[in-house]
């Protein structure tokens, strides 16, 4: 009775494997979270052969065979037909005679799939497979974020704020919606000087990277990035948006100024004007953003001194001579514009280098380049001066001591000459009186 009760009845899947249950939950995260169903399954599938093995070390080829129409589920261990004189490896290897019970059309060298027992099968898939799954679902979530961020790297996005550390004022940052969200660290350095966050706040900050890592990606944001000025106006000016007005070059010191240099590929379009905006409303825009940072607009031009004088805005420039070689100039100012050009702690003539690619050496108007002395003549006004220096010393000299030791020197050599011209004297007068009186004839 119980042997007919049993003849029709489908064969009853292995203890805790549900297949079925398996593509229906697949289908679920697929639809849900975007999750792609085949990378899902090819995880499950790569665990219950990793446990397996783990299980039958001795044993290479293992294959797990799904069939989503089917609903099914399959493990066999692919086995070599060999010779019975070869045959030295059960795990591996079936003999031939086996494999012709199995089926008359095996040959040596083919290769045969024997079934895994059901039952073990069954608690192999279901200790694994919830495990799998949920690593899964992390690696791929950890990738669709990675992906997501990757294709935003140099834009603007717009996160809220959840916690500051106090210890180091880094800024935790919500960033995206749904399964795509991630939480990324505005660090204190990346931070505006000044600026003052708060949890809950709106915060536009700029993707400088997005890098891949085992605990998902990790995206360095920053508020301090001249790329956040950039993007700033193009969100605000059209005619940068749509290409009319092209940004140049940006040099910047975040919380402090900005300086940007704009060209218009249309005649009728002026780049400032556009960036400026009615009654100036685009550049405050931008720099309330910025939390009051001055914003200086330059106009681009390919003739360097031109747009070297420009980029010392707010400063009146008389001219601008450059190096023969190099990447350097000279720039003459007004004297009562000297300070105005090189601004406070040199920070108006160091973000106009930086917006050139100049080295820039300011002179005011009244500065005579022949007083300049040349590397050449250093030497020879040295010897000057020391001649000169001598020439005192010797002078002061001569009224002290020196002049004293000249003048005794110079008594004593009178005195000489005139003994030597005395005894000179006598001995002609000696000579004469010898010649006058006659000899005794001895």
């Amino acid at each position: 009775m119980r042997g007919k009760g049993t003849k029709g009845r489908k064969q009853k899947e292995p203890a805790g494997l549900n297949p079925s249950e398996i593509f229906a939950a697949l289908t679920l995260l697929e639809k849900e979270r975007g999750i792609p169903k085949a990378f899902m399954l090819d995880k499950i599938t790569q665990a219950i052969v990793a446990a397996y093995k783990k299980d039958h070390p001795d044993t290479e080829n293992v294959e797990v065979e799904t069939d989503e129409e089917a609903q099914t589920l399959r493990m066999y261990v692919k086995k070599n037909v060999v010779d019975e004189e070869d045959y030295v490896d059960p795990f591996n290897e079936i003999p031939l005679e086996e494999a012709k019970k199995l089926s008359a059309r095996y040959e040596i060298g083919d290769t045969v799939n024997i079934p895994v027992d059901n039952l073990e099968f069954g608690r192999i898939a279901a200790g694994n497979g919830k495990q799998v799954i949920i690593q899964g679902l992390r690696e791929a979530e950890r990738g669709m974020v990675y992906e997501e961020f990757n294709s935003k790297q140099h834009e603007i996005l717009t996160g809220t704020v959840t916690r500051i550390d106090p210890r180091n004022n880094n800024v935790t940052l919500h960033i995206g919606t749904g399964t795509e969200a991630t939480d990324a660290v505005l660090t204190a350095g990346e931070q505006i000087p000044g600026e003052e966050l708060t949890e809950g706040m709106m915060v536009k900050v700029y993707v400088v990277s997005v890098n891949r890592s085992t605990r998902g990606a990790q995206i360095l944001i920053s508020r301090t990035h001249p790329g956040l000025v950039r993007r700033l106006f193009e969100l605000e000016v059209p005619e940068i948006y749509d290409g009319t007005v092209e940004v140049k070059s940006i040099s910047r010191e975040a919380g402090s100024r900005t300086k940007i240099a704009v060209a218009s590929s249309d005649e009728a379009v002026d780049p400032i004007g556009a960036c400026v905006g009615p009654r100036g409303q685009r550049v405050n825009h931008v720099t309330e953003e910025l939390h009051g940072e001055k914003v200086d607009i330059i106009k681009y031009s390919d003739d360097p001194a031109e747009f070297i004088a420009a980029a010392l805005a707010p400063a009146e420039v008389d001219g601008v001579t450059l190096a023969p070689e190099g990447k350097a100039c000279r720039v003459r100012v007004p004297d009562n514009q000297l300070s105005l050009a090189i601004g406070r702690e040199g920070q108006n003539a160091r973000l106009a280098a930086r917006l050139t690619g100049y080295k820039i050496d300011i002179k005011p108007r009244s500065y005579d380049e022949s007083a300049e002395a040349k590397p050449d003549e250093e030497p020879e006004a040295d010897t000057e001066a020391e001649t000169v220096e001598s020439e005192v010393t010797d002078a002061e000299g001569d009224t002290g001591a020196d002049a004293v030791e000249s003048e005794v020197t110079e008594t004593e050599d009178d005195t000489e000459t005139e003994t030597a011209e005395s005894e000179a004297t006598d001995a002609e007068a000696v000579n004469e009186a010898e010649e006058e009186t006659p000899g005794d004839g001895v």
